[in-house]
């Protein structure tokens, strides 16, 4: 299964906050779904899916693999513990988390671990996540080329990312934009909401249209279902070539996920 051009986030959801938004957003039709170890919240989402009554090969499930599980002989049995909590036999999409430069673990064994695990069957792909060119490139080095699933990064209208976009273009490696709305600090940018009213739109509507039309996968998350339904209709939203000129020109480097230790140096 190719990687959804559209899915759902769940960074920061936790409880029945993650479980209602994850219902409503199966029965409005997301039918992707991205966690991570970290976020905590991998059992309430598998209760959710049960649930929903949706079947397992319509979904697309992806978590991110946390950094005290980079070791060989912790990686697998971290999945495997992240199946029994998704309630499923496997992921379709497992990912490193984040490159941590200087960890004690070598990034080269942490990515031999993700490729054994993906041949054993815990998942049916793997990619990154946060990683910049140098360690982009030492992953490809180890999996091989055209293995990499996606570079899960940062990009918004305001942190367009174009030195490593275009060196993930030029590898093939297919880009999920995560905090597409920066926080919430694009939704009043004047250019923005200029393209909105013209297309009778939102401006979140926008951004993502905006992502979309770049080519990446954007995984978008809320707890209201309005937003959920709204969102949805980016991918309806057909932006010119002259509104991707104007939003071109937003780009201000805005990083809002830069965490001392695990974030590499970025290539921007």
């Amino acid at each position: 299964m190719a990687l959804p051009r559209f899915g759902l986030g769940t960074f920061r959801l936790t409880g029945q906050t993650v479980i209602d938004s994850v219902s409503t957003g199966l029965e409005l039709g997301y039918r992707a779904i991205d966690t991570a170890q970290i976020y905590g919240n991998e059992a309430e989402i598998g209760q959710a899916i049960v649930d929903s009554g949706v079947p397992r090969d319509q979904l697309y499930l992806t978590t991110k693999v946390w950094i005290d599980h980079h070791a060989p002989d912790k990686l697998a049995a971290s999945l495997e513990e992240s199946l029994v909590k998704l309630r499923t036999d496997r992921v379709d999409l497992a990912l490193i988390h984040w490159p941590v430069p200087g960890h004690a673990v070598p990034l080269e064994q942490t990515m031999e671990a993700l490729a054994k695990a993906q041949a054993s069957g815990l998942t049916r792909a793997i990619g990154i996540s946060n990683f910049n060119i140098e360690h982009t490139s030492r992953a490809i080095g180890v999996v091989g080329e055209g293995t990499l699933a996606t570079n899960q990064i940062e990009l918004s209208p305001y942190l367009q990312n174009r030195k490593l976009v275009a060196f993930l273009a030029s590898r093939g490696i297919p880009v999920t934009s995560y905090m597409t709305l920066a926080y919430g600090k694009v939704l009043k940018d004047p250019v923005l909401e200029t393209i909105a009213r013209k297309y009778e739109a939102t401006v979140a509507q926008v951004a993502l249209a905006w992502a979309l039309r770049s080519g990446y996968a954007v995984i978008p998350s809320s707890t209201r279902r309005e937003n959920l339904a709204s969102n949805l209709l980016a991918q309806d939203l057909e932006l010119t070539h002259e509104d991707m000129a104007a939003i071109a020109m937003l780009e201000r480097h805005g990083r809002e996920v830069n965490p001392e230790g695990l974030a590499p140096v970025w290539d921007d």
